[in-house]
C-alpha cells in the first residue's frame, strides 16, 4: 500500500548519523595508546645520575637497571638481591636478543653495587651495557 507520498511502507524513515565508524576509530586508538604505553620502560625508582663530560645517546635499551643510593639494585620496578641480578638479566635479555642493558646509578651508589651488575650483565652474556650519565 502506497502512503501519501507515494512510498511503500507505512513509516517514514528517520534520517540518524551512524555511529559505528567512529566507535571503531575510537577502539583502534585506544588499543595503540595500550600497547605503545607497554613499550616504555622504567627501572623502577628514580636516581640522581653524574654528570659527565661526554655523554652518547643510548639506543634500544631493553634492559633498565637503577641503584640507589644504599646500593639497592631495580630492575621492572622490582628491588632485586645482589644474586638474582643474573638470572633477571638473563630472562630479560632472552626476551630481547638484541637489546641492551643501561644501569642507572645514583652519584651516591658505591661502585662495588655497579660492578655486581656489570659482572652479571658479562656472565649472562650481554655485550651491550652502558652507564646513565647527566651530559653537561
Amino acid at each position: 500500500m502506497r502512503n501519501k507520498s507515494g512510498a511503500f511502507g507505512g513509516e517514514e524513515e528517520e534520517n540518524e548519523i551512524n555511529l559505528t565508524p567512529m566507535l571503531d576509530v575510537v577502539f583502534i586508538m585506544l588499543i595503540f595508546f595500550i600497547v605503545t604505553a607497554s613499550f616504555i620502560k622504567e627501572a623502577g625508582i628514580e636516581v640522581e645520575r653524574p654528570e659527565a663530560v661526554t655523554a652518547d645517546k643510548q639506543q634500544d635499551a631493553a634492559i633498565l637497571i637503577a641503584i640507589s643510593e644504599n646500593d639497592e639494585i631495580w630492575i621492572d620496578k622490582k628491588m632485586i638481591d645482589p644474586r638474582a641480578v643474573r638470572p633477571s638479566i638473563e630472562r630479560l635479555h632472552a626476551e630481547n636478543p638484541k637489546g641492551s642493558i643501561v644501569i642507572q646509578a645514583d652519584q651516591d651508589s658505591t661502585n662495588e653495587a655497579l660492578t655486581i651488575v656489570m659482572e652479571a650483565a658479562k656472565q649472562a652474556g650481554v655485550a651491550n651495557v652502558a652507564i646513565s650519565a647527566v651530559a653537561d
